[in-house]
């Protein structure tokens, strides 16, 4: 999807995402985007049509790029514990990249008034699972992760921390003393996501 855009439509999108998350998918109109990407009417719409499929492309466009890493992580010279740990790095850094299509998702699918058509969107959250299952299915062979883990449970739970961490943020920026946005960044890129990787941990390797 990402290399299917020229540099035009790619604009369109960033600024899309950026109005649809402060404005939300009502609150922000074709001329709204136009106007801010300073192109005329007839551009978007020649691009995407309706708002509606300028929406499924954005949400196309920022997370059909995780899909090719997992695919490729599978393939790499490493123990299944250390490609679990590296699946849960990537999936955080790609969620706390695309930070703002995710609050649009969320908030689209808590309030109902759409119903997301996005068998493309589907297919990729399908294609991840799979990852996952192959790398999990991987360390069970070896012995090395429990038989009776409950592989579709994975990944909301590495989702459902790190989102809850995200909607709470004023709560734990003073909890925890993250005083700038690159305080919050750091801690997410490095202690939140060893927390994920041990909780995952947890749940796969055998006790002893």
């Amino acid at each position: 999807m990402e290399n299917d855009l020229n540099d035009k439509q790619i604009q369109i999108l960033e600024v899309a995402e950026s109005l649809f998350a402060e404005k939300g998918f009502d609150g922000t109109s074709i001329r709204d985007i136009s106007k801010e990407a300073n192109i005329n009417v007839a551009m978007v719409s020649y691009y995407f049509g309706s708002k509606e499929k300028l929406l499924e492309s954005l949400v196309l466009y920022k997370t059909s790029g995780l899909k090719e890493l997992l695919v490729n992580l599978i393939d790499e010279k490493l123990e299944p514990i250390e490609k679990i740990n590296k699946l849960i790095d990537l999936y955080v850094n790609r969620l706390n990249c695309n930070r703002g299509i995710y609050r649009i998702l969320h908030f689209e699918l808590a309030s109902k008034k759409r119903v997301l058509e996005l068998e493309s969107f589907t297919e990729i959250k399908k294609s991840n699972l799979r990852s996952l299952e192959l790398i999990i299915k991987e360390g069970q062979a070896k012995g090395v992760f429990r038989k009776d883990v409950i592989i579709p449970l994975i990944t909301p739970t590495i989702l459902g921390t790190f989102f809850h961490f995200q909607m709470n943020k004023p709560f734990f920026e003073d909890l925890l003393n993250l005083k700038t946005e690159e305080a919050y960044t750091n801690y997410v890129k490095t202690d939140l996501i060893k927390h994920i990787q041990q909780t995952i941990k947890a749940l796969l390797i055998y006790e002893h």
